[in-house]
């Protein structure tokens, strides 16, 4: 018997009439009768006794029933299984991230990427900018989010959010009432400088030397969020990316537009070398709705 045959059996079964059966099915009531005509030629024994119009299985035919049980639970699942690829409701997502991005966008659109999606399960680091080429190349991670982006061979991206860097303050900071901080103000001052060699370091230092100001820092780190925990304790005034100011929550920070003008851009990076899965292709749209939301927010 085939899939299809043992359905109808099971229908007429838990029915006990042809018509029924046709109905829960979609065929017609004689497409039922022949089928179960044809069934029973070809097993050689009766599957149903009719009675008042009515149909009682057989012994024999309520062993196939039960015996068809794993059958039907099996194809359940795997339809089940098919829904959810379809619809992007299960399986894994290995990610990627440095700071500025893992702590400011990518929260929020993972929130409501799983929630909508239960059954998958994600990997999520964050890296410095070489760690993130490194795991999208090696495809460690399908999904990297970086700030600052040089070419890479065989490394795609989309450019997810643009923004500028900002100056951020010790509270009741002498700077604090310009409505604008440039780099020439922030000389003489103790200042917060990031670590040579990052990007976003190489970024802030060609741009003091854009305004001919010296870039003479007292305290130099690695990350901009250290650079604002370092701000707000009353360490100095730093250039900072303008995630990295919202995060934490509680800090007591005086943030304000630096000049000149230096541009903080977050990519989406992924690896060329094959085709996104569909689940890949879910989380940049989820990543996408949360970078409007961030820029409405900024504006």
């Amino acid at each position: 018997m085939n899939l299809r045959q043992l359905e109808i059996l099971r229908a007429v079964i838990r029915h006990r009439t042809t018509v029924a059966a046709a109905d829960d099915l979609a065929l017609s009531q004689p497409a039922i009768s022949n089928a179960l005509k044809a069934m029973e030629a070809q097993a050689g024994f009766a599957l149903f006794e009719r009675v008042n119009n009515r149909l009682f299985p057989t012994t024999e035919a309520m062993a196939l029933y039960r015996e068809s049980e794993a059958i039907f639970a099996l194809h359940a699942k795997l339809d089940n299984r098919v829904r959810d690829l379809r619809e992007c409701r299960s399986g894994h997502l290995s990610i990627v991230a440095t700071p500025p991005v893992a702590y400011s966008i990518i929260p929020p659109a993972l929130s409501g990427f799983l929630r909508r999606r239960p059954q998958t399960r994600m990997f999520f680091d964050v890296r410095r900018y070489e760690g993130i080429i490194e795991g999208v190349l090696s495809r460690v991670a399908e999904l990297g989010f970086a700030l600052g982006l040089s070419h890479h061979p065989g490394i795609a991206h989309e450019v997810v959010h643009s923004g500028e860097m900002v100056c951020v303050l010790p509270p009741n900071h002498p700077l604090a009432e310009q409505p604008v901080v440039s780099a020439a103000d922030l000389v003489g001052v103790p200042f917060i400088g990031l670590e040579r060699g990052t990007r976003l370091g190489e970024a802030v230092r060609d741009s003091f030397a854009q305004a001919g100001a010296p870039f003479q820092p007292t305290v130099e780190v690695r990350y901009c969020n250290t650079a604002c925990v370092l701000a707000a304790a009353g360490v100095g005034a730093a250039v900072v990316d303008p995630f990295s100011p919202s995060q934490g929550g509680s800090r007591d920070l005086i943030v304000r537009p630096f000049a000149p003008k230096t541009l903080a851009v977050a990519y989406m990076l992924w690896s060329e070398a094959e085709p996104l899965s569909r689940l890949a292709k879910a989380f940049l749209d989820e990543v996408r709705q949360a970078s409007l939301l961030l820029g409405r927010e900024a504006s």
